[in-house]
């Protein structure tokens, strides 16, 4: 059997593989796993929360399952050990939401995603930390503290999947469960060079929330790679009853997908590849983050892709964005302000009143603004395969700061003003995944946004594995955490 340390090496796919062969157990995973996990938590503080005998106790039920169809399913992860993010209930676990009102919350059920990642073979072994409520670039909060980037402990690791996107990189564990709403998948795995997928509204079930009828915030895969990425989705896709918006899997696995681009190369790589820097000027991007996904864009031309520089018009979505969100916080915090107000984080205060300030007019305008790009992204990916841009304003910033205040000299007016570049995408309703495509001269991680079509999961991951194989940077994980110093940029 191989050891420990060679064991938080694996892919997913390798340990899967391993599981489905019988060379190794769901328990030695899971020791190999709480051994590197005590290594290096003390200097990331990604995965706040363990759930060791609930994760042993379900390891031991699998192994005694003799179903001999469970290990060809779609998605069957065969007793791999995952991580949820503390926003997500699990039955018996502590969930917090990163909320001190929450901080001695435990679920007596698991979220409806929970459930089925269990029953296709995931075992939960931790859960992951994240802004209080999710709301916030940078992943802290009062109960657990802050979660630190792996490739240089004085910086963020982004939010709110951060402690998703450290325990990935740093090796704690094989697969992560994330949100986005802003970003929050993608701005993590930017910063971690890591992989991060926002799927399509309706891919994964969101199940439990109150804002089930709105668009705007997706559950999700992390993972090291692309085609880990894509097994991963296989595993948490599905239609849910609980979520009306959810939709059944294609007939075409996410991973077979990948695996038969990987077999094919140029001869299955996107024909026409729209590059922006900046979503046509909708954003700052710091000059050398431009630079860096520029060069990386460029690669697609190696197997054959025509790269142009385009961009669908934006138009005011940076603006549609805010008083949508706004809307939705009302929604979700609305009575929290109510009997709680003291306890809340001043971001979450700001976004709640701004809801409860919104007049019905600003909301029609800005259900019209997302409606109008939505039908202009159709048109665009009518012409273009992918578009791809950076996924990140900028690298990562220093760890104690809530967010980042100016880009090369151009101030952010607000927290949420830095994430125009992956925010305006969640209002296309595009899937959306974030690659590893380089550091910049400080050594911090850079991420490279493919966009796709509405729904096409399948030509983002596609593309995203073929120029994940031409980068490579994958075969740099798990990192050991790392000191460093706050770059003055």
């Amino acid at each position: 059997m191989p050891s420990g340390d060679e064991l938080i090496r694996l892919t997913a796919r390798e340990a899967v593989t391993l599981l489905a062969k019988g060379e190794v157990t769901p328990l030695e995973l899971i020791d190999a796993a709480l051994a590197r996990i005590e290594a290096v938590e003390p200097a990331v503080n990604a995965l706040p929360t363990l759930c060791v005998e609930r994760a042993r106790d379900h390891a031991k039920r699998l192994m005694a399952r003799r179903d001999p169809l469970a290990g060809g399913a779609r998605g069957w992860l065969g007793g791999l050990p995952v991580a949820i993010k503390d926003l997500t209930d699990v039955a018996g676990v502590r969930t917090t939401y990163g909320s001190p009102i929450y901080a001695d919350h435990v679920p007596e059920t698991s979220h409806p995603l929970v459930e089925g990642l269990e029953r296709n073979g995931g075992v939960v072994l931790a859960k992951s930390n994240t802004p209080e409520f999710g709301a916030g670039g940078s992943t802290f909060n009062e109960v657990f503290g802050r979660t630190r980037n792996p490739w240089n402990t004085s910086l963020t690791c982004g939010g709110s999947s951060g402690g998703a996107a450290v325990a990935l990189a740093t090796g704690e564990i094989w697969l992560a469960h994330g949100s986005d709403h802003g970003g929050s998948l993608r701005g993590p795995a930017s910063f971690c060079s890591v992989v991060g997928l926002r799927p399509s509204p309706g891919r994964v079930t969101r199940g439990t929330v109150n804002n089930l009828f709105s668009a705007s915030s997706v559950q999700g895969p992390m993972a090291r790679n692309v085609p880990d990425i894509a097994l991963f989705l296989d595993a948490l896709c599905g239609r849910d009853r609980a979520d009306p918006l959810s939709i059944a899997p294609p007939a075409t696995s996410f991973l077979d997908e990948v695996l038969d681009v990987l077999k094919k190369g140029k001869d299955g790589a996107p024909k026409r590849v729209a590059w922006t820097p900046d979503l046509g000027g909708a954003v700052p991007v710091a000059r050398e983050t431009q630079a860096i996904c520029a060069a990386a864009a460029r690669r697609f031309e190696e197997l054959g892709s025509v790269v142009e520089e385009a961009s669908p018009d934006m138009g005011r979505i940076g603006e549609a964005f805010q008083i949508i969100r706004a809307m939705i916080f009302l929604v979700d915090r609305g009575p929290l302000m109510e009997t709680h107000r003291d306890q809340l984080k001043p971001d979450i205060i700001w976004n709640t009143e701004k809801g409860m300030a919104l007049k019905p007019t600003e909301i029609a305008w800005a259900e019209r603004e997302r409606a109008a790009l939505y039908r202009r992204m159709v048109t665009f990916f009518k012409t273009y395969d992918v578009l791809v841009c950076p996924t990140s304003v900028a690298p990562a910033f220093d760890v104690n700061l809530r967010h980042r205040e100016a880009i090369d000299g151009v101030k952010l007016e607000n927290y949420i003003a830095g994430s125009v570049i992956t925010s305006g995408i969640s209002m296309t309703a595009c899937p959306a995944i974030s690659v590893p495509c380089g550091f910049d001269g400080f050594g911090r991680p850079v991420g490279l946004q493919i966009i796709g079509a509405p729904q096409d999961e399948a030509g983002v991951l596609r593309a995203a594995a073929l120029y994940e194989r031409l980068a490579g940077f994958d075969r740099q994980l798990p990192v050991d955490p790392r000191d460093g110093t706050v770059p003055d940029d």
